[in-house]
């Protein structure tokens, strides 16, 4: 996840935990933008949240994606032990 938005919506106290995020990122594949009732159908799929909530989930999802697209947001420099991958 490019940036901590997706878990806490901007000026909104919805707070979206990683195993609604997963299911809402499943929930997207099923159901296409040619899918009637879109938002309804993901919503519904992630409980607990309405239709206009996961639109904006959605809507911030894409922010995040045109600013790692446009070079705005650095790659993470990891660190890597020999542990990490063995020879």
């Amino acid at each position: 996840m490019a940036s901590n938005t997706l878990s806490k919506l901007k000026g909104s106290d919805s707070f979206w935990t990683p195993k609604q995020n997963k299911v809402f990122e499943k929930a997207l594949a099923k159901y296409d933008k040619d899918t009637p009732d879109r938002w309804h159908n993901v919503a519904k799929a992630v409980g607990g949240k309405s239709a206009e909530e996961v639109k904006r989930h959605y809507e911030i999802l894409l922010e995040d994606l045109r600013h790692i697209e446009s070079g705005h947001v650095p790659i993470p420099n990891y660190r890597y032990s020999s542990t990490t991958f063995p020879h």
